[in-house]
């Protein structure tokens, strides 16, 4: 179909010889103006409750006046309505010839059938997704998976419930000593591939050595012994720090890490009777200077706020009330 003094014509036809894919190239190449757009009509060899079943194709040469080309366009909806929508199972679009030969088609046909492209955060997800249906197959046979909370992308509930990777055993040791006082910092991570909670080091910090031990580009977990005077008294304060850089992280660790946090201060608290005094989440180290840090374990007291009074009125009489009104239909003052 070719476009002719504003009408859409019938510019050739072919008749059918062999089968669809054998007169595919013979009967479409030859109709290609390099100039001109045009639409092509092919019957297919497959049928449906209307009839045969054909392919549509949109020729759109790269070389062909920009006006041509909006002018098709502009009739293409008309075409699929006129020759009916129902006829028609397949349409394909091309600007050369390498778009709309029999293998072009074929190409076209693979790229449909196949997924869509993912990108980088939804292959994170159907990795998760996959690593959660593996768990489930290999925990149901032995009963082993009864209790342990399965993380889950689908899940329903506004928040994951707690995993629970099991402390690495220098990191039970680390943990032993803060709750002597041996040490004053612990740093942890996630091993995401053993599933395990392990340390990382236990390196003396001082307070204004704490923003440098936050790393910029991993997650962490740290204790930190925050000993410091309060009313003119020594005091001692475990403070719980989860840093988190933002989305540099991946969505898998994001998910991993806000998901064991929990579970891992129960344990602290519950097994090694460590009294968790702060528990803050941070995206930087910029913001743990000792004035803040302080703050944070010893929060100012809001002032409350005063409840408004009503003002008192004019003592004394205040005199008739006076309303004053406009002249009346017949000029009079009432």
């Amino acid at each position: 179909m070719v476009q002719c003094q504003e009408q859409l014509v019938l510019g050739a036809y072919r008749e059918p010889s062999q089968c669809w894919d054998r007169d595919y190239d013979p009967c479409i190449l030859p109709l290609l103006d390099s100039m001109e757009p045009c639409y092509i009509l092919f019957r297919l060899d497959t049928q449906n409750q209307q009839g045969y079943e054909w392919l549509f194709i949109s020729w759109s040469p790269d070389q062909c006046p920009v006006r041509l080309k909006m002018v098709y366009a502009a009739t293409r909806a008309t075409l699929k309505k006129e020759f009916g929508g129902s006829h028609i199972k397949d349409e394909l679009f091309g600007t050369t010839q390498e778009d709309v030969c029999f293998q072009g088609y074929l190409r076209h046909l693979s790229s449909c059938s196949s997924p869509a492209p993912l990108t980088s955060a939804e292959q994170e997800l159907h990795q998760i997704k996959a690593t959660e249906e593996e768990r489930r197959r290999v925990a149901a046979p032995s009963g082993r998976g009864k209790g342990k909370t399965e993380i889950s992308v689908e899940s329903k509930h506004s928040t994951l419930q707690g995993l629970a990777f099991p402390l690495q055993e220098e990191a039970k040791r680390a943990l032993e000593q803060l709750k002597q006082r041996r040490i004053n910092y612990i740093q942890l991570r996630l091993d995401t591939e053993r599933e395990t909670i392990e340390l990382v080091h236990t390196n003396p910090t001082d307070i204004r050595e704490l923003p440098a031990r936050i790393p910029a580009d991993a997650p962490r977990y740290h204790f930190f012994l925050y000993k410091h005077s309060h009313q003119g008294q020594s005091v001692e304060a475990v403070v719980f720090i989860y840093s988190m850089p933002g989305y540099s992280c991946s969505i898998k660790e994001r998910m991993l890490y806000s998901s064991c946090k929990n579970r891992l201060l129960e344990e602290v608290e519950r097994d090694y009777h460590i009294e968790i005094t702060k528990k803050m989440e941070i995206d930087s180290g910029e913001g743990l200077t000792e004035e803040n840090l302080y703050e944070e374990v010893h929060p100012k007291p809001q002032a409350l706020k005063q409840a408004f009074t009503k003002p008192k009125g004019p003592s004394g009489k205040r005199g008739n009330k006076r309303l004053i009104k406009g002249a009346g239909e017949n000029g009079e003052e009432s």
